[in-house]
C-alpha cells in the first residue's frame, strides 16, 4: 500500500504527496521509510520564508508573491503554519479559508500546518514538509510562520531567503531590535504603507542596518500595500536579486550543507529523545534512579549518568539493528525495524 502511494507520488499524484504529508504530520509508523525514501528526490526547491507579527498582512504578502511567481511559470508549494485548534488539535486556521484564488491552480500546492504549541513560529513537521513538497517538484517553496507576537528565527534554518513583514506603528526602534528583525531578515518589507509613520518606519529600518557590521548582503527595506497589490513586483525583484547573490558567492549551497546537518542532528535527537523517554518509563531501575533524583538522595548529574551509561551499554548490543543505523548506511528500513525503539 506504501509503495503505491510513493509511485503515485513521484508520478505527480497530488492527492498521493497530500496523503503521504499527513502521515509524516501525525506521526505514522512508517513516517521514517517515507522521509527516507523522499530524501533522494530533495534539493531543487527555493525555499523562502515569510515571518512577521500577526496582522502585518504576511499571507496577503505570499498571495500576491504566488500570483507573480507561476506568471514566471514557477511551480509554488505554500506552507502556512497556524495555530492548533484547540477542538481538532489542526490547524486553527487552515487553507481553506486562505489564498482562494489559487486553490484551482495545479501548479500550486498549499498545505496548513498546525504549530501544535512548538515555539519558534514552524510546526513541529515543517522541513518535512518542505522536502515533500520538494521532492513533489515544487520549484518554489514558501513558508508562512504562525506570527505568535515577535518575529520567530527559526524560519532562518530552513529558509534560502527569509522575508520578515512588518507594519507602521509597532514600537520604537529599540522594540524592533528586540524582535531581532534585523538578525535575521534578508529582505524586510513595511506593509500597510498608506498608513500614517510609514516612510518613518523605512526610515529607522536603513538608520538600524547602518549601524549593523557591514556584510556583503544588505537587507532591502521596502514598501507595500499588499491589499492592493502595490510595492509586491519589487518584492519579487529583491528576492531574485538575493537568489543571485547566494549563487554567486556559493552561499546557497553552504546553507544546504549547514541545513542537512542541522536536520541529521534533530533526527537523532528525537529519536534518542523519545528511546530514553520510553525506557525511563518502563525499566525499573532507570525510574528508581530517577527517583532518586527527585527525592534528592542522587543529585540529577548523577542520576543522568548512571541512566545514560545503562541505556548506551543497552544500545551497543542492539545498535546494528535501528533504523538510525540503518538510514546512516543508506540501507532499507522494514517494519521490524522500528521495534527496537518501541519495545
Amino acid at each position: 500500500m506504501l509503495q503505491g502511494l510513493l509511485e503515485n507520488f513521484i508520478n505527480g499524484d497530488m492527492r498521493a504527496a497530500g496523503r503521504l504529508i499527513s502521515l509524516v504530520e501525525n506521526g505514522d509508523p512508517r513516517a521514517w521509510h517515507i522521509m527516507q525514501f523522499i530524501s533522494q528526490y530533495t534539493g531543487n526547491a527555493y525555499i523562502m520564508g515569510i515571518t512577521g507579527p500577526p496582522g502585518a498582512g504576511k499571507s496577503t504578502t505570499v498571495d500576491k508573491l504566488i500570483s507573480i511567481f507561476r506568471k514566471h511559470h514557477n511551480t509554488v508549494g505554500v506552507v502556512c503554519v497556524d495555530p492548533t485548534s484547540p477542538f481538532t488539535g489542526g490547524a486553527f486556521l487552515g487553507d481553506r479559508i486562505r489564498m482562494q484564488r489559487v486553490t484551482g491552480d495545479e501548479n500550486v500546492f498549499i498545505r496548513s500546518l498546525a504549530n501544535r504549541g512548538a515555539l519558534g513560529g514552524l510546526a513541529p513537521k515543517a522541513k518535512e514538509v518542505v522536502q515533500i513538497l520538494d521532492a513533489f517538484g515544487m520549484e518554489v517553496i514558501i513558508v508562512e510562520t504562525v506570527g505568535a507576537g515577535q518575529v520567530e528565527a527559526d524560519i532562518i534554518n530552513l529558509s534560502d531567503t527569509t522575508i520578515v513583514v512588518t507594519v507602521p506603528g509597532l514600537g520604537d526602534q529599540i522594540q524592533a531590535l528586540k524582535a531581532g528583525i534585523l538578525e535575521i531578515a534578508d529582505l524586510l518589507v513595511v506593509n500597510k504603507a498608506d498608513r500614517e509613520g510609514a516612510s518613518d518606519t523605512v526610515r529607522d529600518l536603513n538608520t538600524m542596518l547602518d549601524w549593523m557590521p557591514p556584510e556583503k548582503w544588505r537587507p532591502k527595506v521596502l514598501s507595500t500595500v499588499a491589499t492592493r497589490n502595490q510595492g509586491i513586483g519589487k518584492v519579487y525583484e529583491a528576492i531574485q536579486e538575493h537568489k543571485n547573490h547566494l549563487l554567486q558567492t556559493g552561499k546557497w549551497g553552504v546553507l544546504r550543507r549547514k541545513r542537512i546537518e542541522s536536520h541529521c542532528f534533530t533526527i537523532m535527537e528525537n529519536v534518542l529523545r523519545e528511546h530514553v523517554d520510553k525506557k525511563v518509563k518502563e525499566v525499573a531501575e532507570l525510574k528508581e534512579l530517577l527517583e532518586q533524583a527527585r527525592e534528592g538522595k542522587l543529585d540529577p548529574y548523577s542520576s543522568a549518568d548512571n541512566i545514560l551509561k545503562i541505556l548506551f551499554s543497552q544500545l551497543e548490543n542492539k545498535w546494528a539493528l535501528s533504523p538510525v543505523s540503518r538510514a546512516m548506511s543508506g540501507l532499507p528500513i522494514s517494519p521490524a525495524d522500528n521495534s527496537f525503539f518501541r519495545g
